[in-house]
């Protein structure tokens, strides 16, 4: 199959077009600041409240942001009769609870990435969700991108024809006082980084038949590397890697029997990315502003447009599938010995 003259464009509509929320967010973190900010600035949704157990620091995020309140507990955020939705922003950890939370009072929830620390945090949260019958989502604001849904296109299109393997890398260096140092925080690379590079791979591929994982700890007492080879239906393979070292270019690629696509890093950002032949004869260039995390607004758009299309979820990011990168980062976990103190009596 010939490249065709063009990629596809982009479907994803206007994030200010999106029926307008009003949003609560739980956490006031480094993710909560920039979701607000890109929310603020490039949609119509309206975030009114924080909450934070410090009640101090949940005042001082409010009155950063404009918002019209702060509360000192998640539990009377939650019970706010004004808001639709809840952002959950909390450390990996706090995920379950606060997801439970928000899900018990009926509230519309948007939990940050990872569902759960593990596949079973991440089931009791989609039956909540079943249970209350509201709409929740993994805010794995990658797939809400402009960019991924044109890659979407492709894949769905058979342009790379035969899709055989997938190559995802994401490294970060940190410095020690981070809380991905921590292993009461769940530490390690695994949850905050390797989620972009498995979940990219499962959303390609599907579910693997195999694993093989292999890494090596951080003196930290965290887990410091972790590298894995995803073995599919018909041999596909993905072969996947994420570390806490050091930075590392944090590209993507998938490989058919027609062309390949090549993501520049950071490839789970707004960025370029390329489909090349496999003759190397012709090549087909993407390109978008890599605004970063000036993007997390998409996913907010995404989530209202589900809410006010009646969803329980999105088909963007279905529960079933953050339940699936789950599932395998709970084996890489298993292979490598990795535990998180949290996950006991789960």
């Amino acid at each position: 199959m010939p490249l065709p003259e063009r990629l596809p464009e982009p479907r994803v509509p206007d994030p200010r077009a999106a029926p307008r929320l009003r949003w609560g967010v739980i956490g006031t973190g480094w993710i909560a600041e920039r979701f607000v900010r890109a929310v603020q600035q490039n949609t119509q949704q309206s975030v009114i409240a924080v909450a934070a157990r410090n009640a101090e620091r949940a005042a001082a995020f409010a009155c950063a942001h404009g918002l019209e309140r702060s509360h000192s507990t998640p539990e009377q955020l939650a019970s706010a009769a004004d808001l639709d939705v809840i952002y959950v922003a909390t450390t990996h950890p706090a995920h379950l609870p606060m997801a439970l939370l928000s899900l018990q009072a009926g509230k519309h929830t948007v939990v940050e990435k990872p569902l759960g620390i593990n596949a079973s945090e991440a089931r009791r949260i989609a039956d909540a969700a079943s249970q209350a019958r509201v709409f929740c989502m993994e805010a794995l604001w990658t797939l809400c991108l402009p960019k991924f849904d044109v890659i979407r296109q492709i894949l769905d299109s058979g342009m790379l024809g035969d899709v055989r393997s997938v190559l995802a890398d994401h490294g970060e260096w940190f410095p020690s006082d981070h809380r991905i140092m921590d292993p009461a925080q769940a530490g390690g690379p695994m949850l905050d980084l390797g989620t972009y590079p498995i979940s990219f791979a499962t959303w390609v591929l599907g579910p693997p038949l195999r694993i093989q994982a292999a890494g090596q700890p951080h003196r930290y007492g965290v887990n410091g590397e972790a590298a894995a080879i995803l073995t599919g239906a018909d041999d596909r393979l993905a072969m996947l890697h994420t570390t806490i070292f050091a930075n590392t270019p944090t590209r993507a690629s998938v490989i058919g029997t027609e062309a390949s696509l090549e993501i520049d890093g950071p490839f789970y950002q707004p960025g370029n990315f390329r489909v090349r032949s496999c003759d190397g004869a012709r090549t087909l260039e993407y390109h978008e502003p890599a605004i970063a995390h000036a993007a997390l607004h998409f996913e907010a758009a995404e989530t209202a447009r589900c809410i006010a299309a009646g969803a329980t979820e999105s088909p963007t990011r279905p529960l079933a599938d953050s339940i699936a990168t789950l599932d395998v980062m709970d084996e890489i976990r298993s292979q490598l010995n990795i535990h998180y103190p949290t996950e006991i009596g789960n």
